[in-house]
């Protein structure tokens, strides 16, 4: 088991540290793999030689231009080879939540990329090394409880079908968006709030496996796996691309406040450095990427999309995690005091499993 941490690493900001100061501050989470929306050169450039993996972004804009081959050879030559091998560059993912736009000229757009972009990696000599995929939101789910339940959306299974073959022809690991706050601020009176904040609770029982869960994120996760083996994509590797709690939000955004956020964050790295993976896959690597390392002040939507941030724009906390460094994921040494074990939770009664408040609500993520 090797729970790897990464964060989200968003620049809709002005006011932003250069890449360089933001080294350290990576390294302070225990961070191993950042996320990128783009290929900035600058930050590619700063994280040389620090062994931080990364996953680069191809935006929605360039779906359509890189269904020519070689315009996507030039871009993976100039944003992926040039920083190889001194910026460990391991994945490329090609458009954001493309599948929930409902956008045909997007979605028609999507695997011709992702085909193009692999070629270049093959012609390159890169794809050994570097994969390539896309990001989806959890709303590409029509079911989502009990976990065991977990289905696609019926109009999109003929266009996933199609990715997830690529995928499990290309070794590529399928990325999902996850948000438990949504399901919160969707129905807070229905939603209990130590359920989505990994904090001790009596938690579920699915009725089907008859497995216990104590989070929301977990659950959602496993969904997620059983709607890919009901397609017959049981072994395809699910990373969390996204996953998150904002600081502060607007009044009607239940549950946006620095103590909430500290609780979802700092549980789940702790949770994390556990080693274990979800009740379903309790033998599988969790590789979640927490959103996101600043508040980004230009992020257009409500107050919460711009406190998403582990970090305010001057290197300082947003708030304060809870975890040491040296407990975190990705460090070196054991976690030492057993302090770690406050997001363990002892099962208990099971509630009704007939409670529907997994259902998840569309994340406008990144």
């Amino acid at each position: 088991m090797v729970n790897s941490l990464g964060i989200n690493y968003g620049q809709i900001a002005n006011n932003l540290p250069s890449p360089e100061d933001v080294v350290p501050l990576v390294k302070s989470l225990g961070a191993t793999k950042v996320k990128l929306y783009d290929a900035d050169p600058r930050v590619l450039t700063a994280f040389a030689n620090t062994g931080v993996e990364f996953i680069v972004g191809l935006g929605n804009e360039y779906l359509d231009k890189m269904r020519d081959p070689a315009k996507a050879q030039a871009w993976v030559k100039q944003n992926v080879q040039a920083h190889l091998p001194a910026t460990k560059i391991t994945c490329i993912f090609v458009g954001n939540e493309i599948l929930t736009f409902n956008d045909t000229s997007l979605s028609d757009n999507l695997l011709p990329a992702m085909q193009s972009v692999h070629t270049a990696l093959v012609n390159l000599g890169l794809d050994k090394q570097v994969t390539v995929t896309t990001a989806h939101s959890l709303s590409i789910l029509q079911t989502s409880y009990p976990p065991s339940a977990g289905a696609f959306r019926e109009d999109l299974i003929d266009c996933l079908s199609q990715t997830l073959s690529f995928h499990q022809k290309t070794g590529s690991p399928f990325l999902i968006n996850a948000y438990p706050y949504f399901a919160y601020k969707g129905n807070p009176k229905q939603v209990p709030l130590d359920f989505v904040l990994f904090q001790p609770n009596q938690g579920v029982i699915d009725p089907v496996t008859n497995l216990h869960y104590d989070n929301m994120l977990y659950a959602q996760i496993d969904a997620v796996y059983s709607a890919l083996a009901a397609l017959g994509y049981k072994k395809l590797p699910v990373h969390i691309s996204e996953t998150g709690w904002p600081s502060k939000g607007d009044e009607d955004e239940a549950g946006a406040t620095p103590d909430n956020a500290k609780k979802y964050n700092g549980n789940l790295i702790k949770l994390m450095s556990k080693k274990t993976g979800t009740p379903m896959r309790p033998n599988s690597d969790l590789n979640i990427y927490v959103f996101a390392l600043f508040n980004e002040n230009m992020k257009p939507g409500p107050t919460s999309e711009r406190n998403y941030g582990l970090f305010k724009p001057d290197g300082t906390p947003a708030y304060q995690l809870g975890i040491s460094t040296n407990n975190a994921v990705g460090s070196n040494t054991s976690p030492g005091d057993g302090s770690i074990g406050s997001a363990v939770t002892t099962p208990s009664t099971p509630t009704s499993s007939s409670t529907g408040y997994l259902s998840i609500s569309a994340a406008t993520g990144g």
